[in-house]
């Protein structure tokens, strides 16, 4: 090895800083002795000691007369290996998977700055605008049915970037992708015990990735080209360049501190140009980073937003970057779509609203509970393979098997999954919130009725990518639905309502109904919904109007759809059960059990007359 150089560092910023051909170390630790150790091509070569600490619990030191290029750096806290929080890129964890005993982790110094990004710029998106795809870069394309080249890598995301464009997504949310080992040892307790009993123990894969990581590296073995920085920022590049955001899960430990949450943020911001994240823990200082002005345009996605804590009272933002993410809607939704009794009230506000300073997301299903097509294939959680006997995992996911648990060949049960599946996107995708899916729901893909497939490195957790006619005809209806939703539903959905004929049309923004047209009951037997949404073009002088039917009772309902002007019909639209036209005389439509449907409606308001 070369000669080289130490000089005491500055103590600022903390993790690796190159500068020229001097590299400065900067570690936080309340460990004393603390050492450098650099490895020359993955060989141990020299230990420098760090000495004393710069400030506090800072120690730093410049070290001059390395090639970056060969080498790689760990360090050691009164002779324990102390990982590096803040290192950009990790070695050692390129193969995913289950580890041997000679797994050591290393780093190594990198720069951020030579990257071409091309004139890259961030989309954003409105938050009504946005369709958000929920995946797992590992689970996207890992199945052998995906017919992709990197399977399970940053690469492989790109390579179904057709499926994604041809799909109407706009908004990728990747599950953790900075680097974390995924397999965990077995702990001391059951290695003392294999000894006494004589049995094998092995860890398990920690596959979804909540836990303390590298929160500046990219996952190394998501990348197909051995160089995640690269990769990652090709990838944000590219979706960019379609159109396409990109939202990143961030899971941070009671045991992170706040102020490294935002350091975090705001590198992969600067650094690798990321739209939003959504940020999962119990102490994140929502407000502190919401009122921050360095993320006015970042969305943050949060379970709670506290808005009073950041808006005044009369403030109203112009671009809305905040936005609720919890599972009021899903479980709502999911009970109304399966038939329990006393909920159209509440489905009726979570339709209509969302809060008055910060977005919605809503969603039926999410990485956590049964995919949409298990959500109607099973009535129990069947967590047996997680080696837990089953007790891992959410007993209550308000799911229903239609009659057989698991797969059946039986058209009668098959027709009324597809039917229930189509339900639970269409009210999904006619809700005002911003509308999310779990990659492979509109493939039908199955966990075989896993609930909880965190540990599972496998096809129970893999996206397969099968064209049946059964999930042909769910991917078009899902692709159809998405197309609807951006062209002509959201100038409808999206205003402020006020419930009255400010048009004067002969009909309010916005009015509900049951059975009977103007006459709204939320009685708790009751299963179905009627949503009458006006809007009026003052150039054409056109009124449109939408209706929008729900029937998730378990026999057919027929709808008095609310009368119009003279020569005037009403079309229908979209439909998750058969389609017939509604009666002309009076209005009438007869909705199949477990349907839903939308109607809709356009006149001249010069043409309107008393419709009593």
């Amino acid at each position: 090895m070369a000669d080289f150089y130490i000089r005491k560092g500055t103590g600022f910023p903390l993790g690796v800083v190159i500068k020229g051909d001097s590299i400065q170390f900067t570690i936080d630790t309340k460990t004393k002795d603390n050492k450098i150790l650099i490895y020359h091509k993955n060989k141990l070569e020299i230990t420098i000691p760090f000495g004393e600490a710069v400030y506090g619990n800072i120690y730093s030191l410049i070290i001059e007369g390395f090639n970056l290029d060969e080498i790689s750096y760990s360090y050691l806290g009164d002779n324990e290996e102390l990982p590096d929080k803040y290192a950009y890129q990790v070695l050692g964890n390129e193969m995913y998977g289950i580890k041997d005993d000679t797994y050591k982790l290393t780093y190594k110094p990198v720069t951020h700055y030579w990257y071409n990004w091309d004139y890259d710029e961030r989309p954003h998106i409105d938050f009504k605008d946005s369709i958000i795809y929920l995946l797992h870069v590992r689970g996207f394309t890992s199945h052998k049915s995906s017919h992709v080249k990197d399977k399970g890598t940053f690469e492989g995301i790109l390579e179904k970037l057709d499926h994604l464009k041809n799909l109407g997504i706009n908004t990728l949310e990747l599950m953790p992708v900075y680097e974390f080992e995924e397999y965990e040892f077995p702990s001391k307790k059951m290695q003392e015990l294999s000894k006494v009993t004589g049995e094998s123990v092995s860890g398990k894969i920690n596959y979804w990735g909540y836990k303390e990581g590298f929160y500046y590296a990219p996952k190394s073995s998501y990348s197909a080209i051995n160089d995640p920085i690269i990769s990652f920022k090709n990838l944000v590049k590219e979706l960019h360049k379609n159109g396409i955001e990109l939202i990143l899960q961030m899971y941070f430990p009671d045991t992170v501190k706040q102020n490294l949450i935002v350091d975090v943020l705001k590198f992969w911001v600067v650094n690798y140009h990321v739209d939003g994240f959504h940020l999962k823990g119990n102490k994140i200082p929502v407000s502190f980073i919401a009122n921050d002005p360095f993320f006015t345009d970042t969305k943050i996605l949060h379970d709670y937003i506290p808005e009073n804590e950041i808006y005044d009272y009369t403030e109203k933002p112009e671009y809305k970057n905040l936005a609720v993410y919890s599972d009021s809607y899903m479980y709502t939704v999911r009970k109304a779509l399966k038939g329990d009794e006393g909920l159209m009230r509440d489905l009726s506000h979570l339709i209509k609203d969302v809060p008055g300073k910060s977005g919605l997301i809503n969603f039926v299903t999410n990485y956590y509970g049964f995919t949409l097509n298990d959500l109607f294939s099973y009535d129990r959680k069947h967590n047996e393979d997680n080696g837990e006997q089953n007790t891992d995992g959410c007993d209550y996911n308000f799911s229903w098997n239609c009659g057989v648990e698991g797969k059946t060949k039986k058209p009668a049960i098959l027709n009324l999954r597809k039917r229930l599946i189509k339900n639970a996107l269409f009210t999904l995708f006619t809700s005002k919130g911003t509308p999310l899916i779990l990659a492979g729901d509109e493939l039908c893909n199955s966990q075989k009725g896993n609930n909880n497939p965190y540990c599972q490195d496998n096809e129970i957790s893999y996206v397969e990518w099968n064209n049946s006619s059964f999930t042909n005809d769910i991917y078009e209806f899902t692709q159809k639905l998405i197309a609807f939703r951006k062209s002509e539903l959201n100038p409808i959905i999206q205003k402020d309502f006020s419930m009255l004929d400010t048009n004067k049309i002969g009909f309010p923004d916005l009015s509900f109904h049951s059975d009977e047209a103007w006459k709204s009951d939320f009685a708790s037997y009751n299963r179905h919904l009627g949503i009458l949404y006006s809007d009026y073009n003052s150039e054409s002088e056109e009124a449109i109007l939408y209706y929008f039917a729900y029937n998730f009772y378990w026999e057919a309902i027929n709808f008095s759809l609310p009368n119009l002007p003279n020569d005037v019909e009403w079309n229908i639209k979209f439909s998750t059960g058969s389609i017939s036209k509604p009666d002309k005389k009076n209005n009438d439509y007869e909705l199949e059990s477990r349907s839903c449907a939308v109607f809709t409606a356009r006149f001249n308001k010069n043409k309107f007359t008393d419709r009593s």
